[in-house]
C-alpha cells in the first residue's frame, strides 16, 4: 500500500493528489492507494481517500504502507523516518498555488543534502519513475536523523558556565 498525505495547509495540493490518482488509474501502481486529501478540490476516482485522518489513523497507515509520500511540511517527513522508513516528499510550490512561497521546497532540499534521509521530488513527472525504482532508491539510504542537540546544549551550558565563573570573580 502507498499512503500519501498532503498535511493541513488550507491550500489545495491537487497537483499531487492527482498525479497519484492517475498513475493508479492507468494501473502503473498495482497497489491500493491511501491519500489523504486535505483541502484539495480534486476528488479522486481511483484511490481510498478522505480529507482528513485522526492522527492515531495516520500513524498506522504510515507503518502500514510500503511507500510514504509527503509534502514538504516537516512534521509529515518526520513521521515516516521515526518509524524506520524513507518517505518521498514532494514539496508544495508558490507556482501551483500550494502554498504562499516555497519554504517548503527549501527546507526539504536542505534536509536531503544534510541528512540523505528523504526523496525529494521538485517536478512531479519524477515522481513515477521514484516510486517504480523505490526499493533500489532506497536501498543505500538510512531513514536515521542526526541531530545537533546535543552539542548544542554542551555549548550552551559551557558558555552559561563561563559567565557565572566571571561573575564569581572581584
Amino acid at each position: 500500500m502507498i499512503f500519501v498525505t498532503v498535511g493541513t495547509h488550507e491550500e489545495q495540493f491537487n497537483r499531487l493528489v492527482e498525479y497519484m490518482d492517475k498513475l493508479r488509474g492507468a494501473n502503473i501502481i498495482d497497489e491500493d492507494v491511501i491519500i489523504q486529501t486535505g483541502f484539495s478540490t480534486y476528488e479522486p476516482k481511483y484511490c481510498r481517500w478522505q480529507k482528513l485522518y485522526p492522527y492515531h489513523t495516520m500513524i498506522e497507515m504510515v507503518e502500514k504502507a510500503r511507500i510514504v509520500i509527503t509534502h514538504g511540511g516537516p512534521s509529515s517527513f518526520f513521521m515516516p523516518l521515526q518509524v524506520g522508513k524513507i518517505p518521498i516528499v514532494v514539496p508544495r510550490q508558490k507556482a501551483f498555488g500550494e502554498h504562499v512561497n516555497n519554504h517548503q521546497l527549501d527546507f526539504a532540499r536542505k534536509v536531503a543534502q544534510r541528512q540523505k534521509s528523504i526523496i525529494v521530488i521538485e517536478n512531479i513527472e519524477d515522481l513515477k519513475h521514484t516510486i517504480l525504482n523505490y526499493e533500489d532508491i532506497t536501498k543505500l539510504m538510512s531513514p536515521e536523523i542526526t541531530s545537533n542537540n546535543a552539542a548544542f546544549n554542551d555549548n550552551f551550558k559551557q558558555i552559561v558556565n563561563e559567565i557565572f565563573e566571571k561573575r564569581k570573580k572581584p
